[in-house]
């Protein structure tokens, strides 16, 4: 079946009557709905500045002293109806009697976060369409108010399952598309998790399923400064089970900023999963020198900052290139105090000696496929045609790290996805020119569980509660 880039085409239908000549409310929503004000102005940020909601929310609600229930609220509706758009969408064409390409961007933002409301939470049908069309009304004036009434009143007819039955094609005869739309996701993103995972059932739906759930916040002691289990002491958090720098906290636990370890610098808000690849190159042993490390990608500075802490501890010294300047001052910020020195420049071609360095990591530019759980609107932000030019972006990277590291010496190959053409493809292309030897990762994730056949390590946020990070470990020749 092709991509579909759009709700699916319906049966034209006659002409209707333009809906009566807008008149104007209120410039803004009566002051008593703040939480679903903040959602659809976070929506409409997303839509017309391509923000990011996770940037835009938090930035909101600070704003407008938000706090509470109404922040959980907000934070909900917002970051929900970001990522179920695309099934959203589909629904809403279901129920609009014109083109949805055809309705005003900001009508459509305020149907999807209604639809969201009636498919997705435990909120009255009533409330979520009377809410919604208030916002409208106040915006937009009556006669839009009152097509939004009509099109949520029809999607209020069904519930999500029943509206996947009546829109999606069986899974006898279409997997893919049936879980596509069952799961908000995009068909590629989909096939691109089922090449992955080898699985178009169960385990898919779980991996997808995983990117709806709202993820813990996880920390990073810093090394030599705090373990792990006094920085869960610390922050009331929990141990991670698998990074012993590792601590969970649970969502909505607050601004992790706020907390006075991270304020201090003992700790960083870093994924465990990032963690486990960056302490896995450190973990292979050398024969000879093992004094000079390199981060090659390293902006904006987490694991440069946990690299450079272990680096101090065994006596060695790490470079870091990043090149965007603010993003170089972001690995400065974050590494200050560490035996770290940060180069501006474009890492396939830093101007650093060839054959230098002991141990390199490589955390390419990539999709972010696997942490779309903690980026709302970014399924729908990616598209396919983004993969081809960051694999070859990956390959002139990995190339690059292999004339750093000297002969003997260990690259890290890292990415946050699970996409094969970025993982598999490009490291089975440097090996098989004989440009490194691949080792056995799992050795290096010390009981990690479910990491498949090797060599190479992909993690999942259904298996390991981490982001699905790849990691592949490879010796150049002597």
């Amino acid at each position: 079946m092709t991509e579909r880039t759009g709700p699916r085409r319906r049966p034209s239908r006659p002409e209707r009557q333009h809906p009566p000549a807008r008149r104007r409310g209120p410039e803004r929503p009566p002051q008593d709905d703040p939480a679903r004000e903040a959602a659809l102005d976070t929506l409409r940020a997303v839509r017309e500045r391509d923000a990011y909601a996770n940037l835009v929310l938090p930035k909101l609600l600070r704003e407008r002293g938000i706090t509470g229930r109404d922040a959980g609220l907000a934070t909900e509706l917002a970051y929900g109806a970001a990522r179920a758009r695309g099934l959203l969408d589909e629904i809403l064409a279901a129920c609009s009697d014109r083109p949805l390409s055809e309705v005003d961007g900001g009508l459509l933002d305020a149907m999807r976060l209604g639809a969201y409301q009636l498919l997705r939470t435990r909120i009255p049908s009533h409330a979520a369409v009377a809410s919604t069309v208030d916002l409208v009304r106040a915006d937009h004036g009556s006669g839009p108010a009152g097509f939004v009434n009509a099109v949520l009143r029809k999607v209020a007819e069904r519930d999500e399952a029943a509206w996947v039955d009546h829109i999606a094609p069986p899974a006898t005869r279409d997997p893919i598309d049936r879980l596509a739309l069952a799961t908000a996701h995009p068909r590629w993103i989909v096939q691109a998790f089922a090449d992955a995972l080898g699985d178009t059932a169960d385990e898919l739906a779980a991996a997808l399923r995983a990117d709806d759930a709202r993820p813990a916040v996880h920390l990073a002691a810093r090394p030599g400064e705090v373990s792990g289990e006094e920085l869960a002491a610390m922050t009331g958090g929990e141990v991670a089970p698998y990074s012993p720098y590792g601590v969970h906290l649970e969502p909505g636990a607050g601004d992790p900023g706020d907390l006075d370890p991270i304020r201090e610098r003992l700790a960083a808000v870093q994924d465990e999963g990032s963690q486990l690849c960056a302490l896995a190159l450190t973990r292979v042993p050398l024969a000879g020198a093992d004094l000079r490390w390199l981060d090659l990608c390293a902006g904006p500075g987490g694991k440069a900052a946990l690299l450079g802490a272990l680096a101090a501890l065994s006596g060695a010294t790490l470079d870091a290139v990043e090149k965007a300047p603010h993003r170089a001052e972001l690995v400065r910020a974050s590494t200050k105090g560490l035996p770290v020195a940060v180069h501006v420049g474009d890492g396939r071609a830093s101007g650093l000696a060839e054959a230098s360095y002991d141990r390199v990591l490589v955390d390419a530019p990539c999709t972010g496929l696997g942490a779309l759980r903690r980026r709302p609107e970014a399924r729908w932000r990616r598209q396919p045609s983004d993969v081809a030019d960051l694999a070859k972006l990956q390959r002139e990277l990995l190339l690059a790290a292999l004339k750093l590291v000297r002969p003997g010496g260990v690259v890290g190959y890292v990415v946050c996805s699970p996409h094969l053409r970025e993982t598999v493809g490009v490291v089975s292309e440097v090996t098989r020119r004989g440009y490194a030897q691949p080792l056995d990762g799992r050795e290096f994730f010390p009981g990690v569980p479910d990491l498949g056949a090797g060599p190479a390590v992909q993690l999942w946020p259904h298996r390991h509660g981490t982001d699905a990070m790849f990691c592949s470990l490879l010796r150049r020749p002597w």
